[in-house]
């Protein structure tokens, strides 16, 4: 029996999922891929479990792909795929309770991964949809109107996956650059480990984009769903907490109470 957890961290490209796995690598208790071979030190290039090509987690097309949704029961669900990637990403951890894997495409692959995993727990990142889609543009030809769509369609799979999820909890990039201390309680909370002081370094960069393509209303009213309005606007937002030990659930939203007012 293996003696480490899971905890996947999934959203779309330049979402700020880097950072917030780097928040969770410095938790006590956590081990992180680090200095691999790979861009961002994504775990998903390094296994051979699940196919990952030039045509699998491309930035504004995986996330709504049928062919990348992998849930329980889908070709995937198998001991094989379980062992493999264990055994892929075994090498890149050290001895640790905790193995945080981040990789965008996670964010389409959470029922999969909870099946094979059964202690896994999740962190779904989200980022302002004018953002992203300004952010993403210089890796993809496409108007921005149409990357808005496609965060709002992946974000609506998300919503329903989160459904399926016993342990699962949500971070905004924008929460996160405004209140780091806050958002790295949540999650130590999340892991039951003892917080650590958040790092100095950590730059609000929406602002760059302030002035590119801004949300339609009919999108506005579909991001709104997420706390997101026109104009990069971040409306508050309650989140989801979920974990099937109710202590843990009501740690972390203490834990972002405490911060908030310290």
């Amino acid at each position: 029996m293996t003696a480490h957890r899971y905890i996947f961290v999934g959203g779309l490209h330049r979402s700020g999922t880097s950072l917030v796995a780097r928040l969770i690598g410095d938790l006590p208790g956590v081990s992180a891929i680090n200095a691999a071979p790979v861009p961002e030190n994504e775990g998903v290039y390094l296994q051979g479990a699940i196919p990952h090509t030039a045509r699998h987690g491309s930035p504004m097309h995986f996330a709504t792909d049928p062919a990348q949704h992998h849930i329980e029961g889908s070709h995937f669900d198998k001991l094989e795929t379980q062992m493999r990637l264990e055994r892929d990403w075994a090498p890149y951890f050290k001895e640790a309770t905790w193995r945080v894997e981040k990789s965008p495409v996670n964010l389409t692959r959470m029922r999969l991964y909870q099946q094979l995993f059964p202690l896994s727990q999740f962190v779904v990142v989200t980022r302002h949809p004018e953002a992203v889609a300004a952010a993403t543009s210089k890796w993809v030809d496409m108007a921005p109107a149409a990357m808005m769509d496609h965060w709002l369609d992946a974000y609506d799979i998300v919503r329903r996956d989160i459904n399926y999820l016993h342990a699962v909890i949500t971070i905004r990039y924008e929460d996160l650059v405004t209140d780091p201390s806050a958002t790295l309680a949540r999650l130590a909370a999340f892991l039951d480990v003892d917080a650590v002081p958040a790092p100095s370094d950590i730059r609000a960069g929406n602002q760059d984009y302030a002035g590119t393509a801004m949300l339609s209303p009919a999108q506005a009213d579909r991001a709104s769903a997420w706390g997101y309005g026109v104009g990069l606007q971040a409306e508050p937002w309650a989140g989801v907490t979920r974990h099937p030990l109710r202590r843990i659930a009501e740690n972390v939203e203490a834990a972002a109470d405490g911060a908030s007012l310290s």
